[in-house]
């Protein structure tokens, strides 16, 4: 479970914002954000327990990220692991209409998933339950269990404060993105989504920071690509009491 907020062409000077909270069990084995030995292209963290990644760029300028779709009634326990779509988007060469409908033929080999992939100045996002696959042109989106820009409120939350972010005369900083991130706001029981799950695990998940004992926003991730195509990444990993315990930083130029 994550949650991405994605700002395109809403900043004069960063064509591209992506701010990423990977949420998981504490137990569940991760590395962290690294290049890759095999393909040494490729930045991202690494599922040791699956051998897939949730969110991870290439220094070709690809960009691929996941979260899963909530819908406990539908998951299989044969299905493939999902985070080796981001690993494959990654290393993808070729049109992304190819890509895409490669997903709609084998979306159902996966528990569901919504996958953003493309090069960074041609992104998308494809729905493994409806389908479909859509562009994402100018503007802001949120990206959580469900579709994108599903009005639950963690993702009109992110969505509208990145928005302000962008819309604000004040400078683009690492630190202004990480706040939006790290906010722990849980939604009033009236508003809280169904999505076939226990009502105490519907309200702990309504935050955009999710913090227990047992599962919770294991990293973040901000992404920036500013107009002379340098990107730099910033991840931060926390505790089950949500400190952070490590900090990756990686810059580098991606291909305009």
């Amino acid at each position: 479970m994550c949650i991405l907020f994605i700002a395109v062409d809403q900043h004069p000077d960063y064509p591209l914002i992506i701010a990423a909270n990977r949420d998981e069990f504490h137990a569940r084995l991760t590395q962290q954000s690294h290049f890759w030995e095999s393909p040494s292209q490729m930045l991202a963290g690494k599922d040791l327990q699956a051998g897939g990644t949730w969110l991870g760029v290439s220094t070709n300028g690809n960009i691929a990220a996941l979260t899963n779709i909530r819908a406990p009634s539908k998951d299989r326990f044969d299905a493939m692991t999902r985070g080796e779509l981001v690993v494959n988007a990654l290393n993808f060469q070729g049109p992304w209409s190819l890509h895409s409908h490669t997903l709609e033929k084998t979306a159902n080999d996966y528990n569901g998933f919504n996958l953003v992939y493309g090069q960074w100045q041609e992104l998308y996002v494809f729905n493994s339950h409806s389908k479909k696959y859509q562009a994402l042109t100018k503007g802001v989106y949120g990206l959580s269990n469900a579709q994108l820009n599903t009005p639950w409120p963690k993702t009109q939350q992110g969505t509208h404060a990145l928005k302000e972010l962008c819309q604000s005369e004040q400078p683009i900083v690492t630190e202004r993105l990480f706040a939006i991130l790290s906010d722990p706001t849980q939604a009033i029981d009236d508003d809280l989504p169904d999505t076939g799950i226990a009502k105490p695990w519907e309200k702990m998940l309504s935050s955009i920071f999710i913090k227990s004992p047992d599962y919770g926003t294991r990293c973040s991730t901000v992404i920036t690509i500013d107009r002379h195509f340098n990107l730099n990444w910033e991840e931060r990993s926390y505790d089950p009491a949500g400190h952070v315990t490590d900090t990756q930083t990686h810059s580098f130029v991606v291909n305009s």
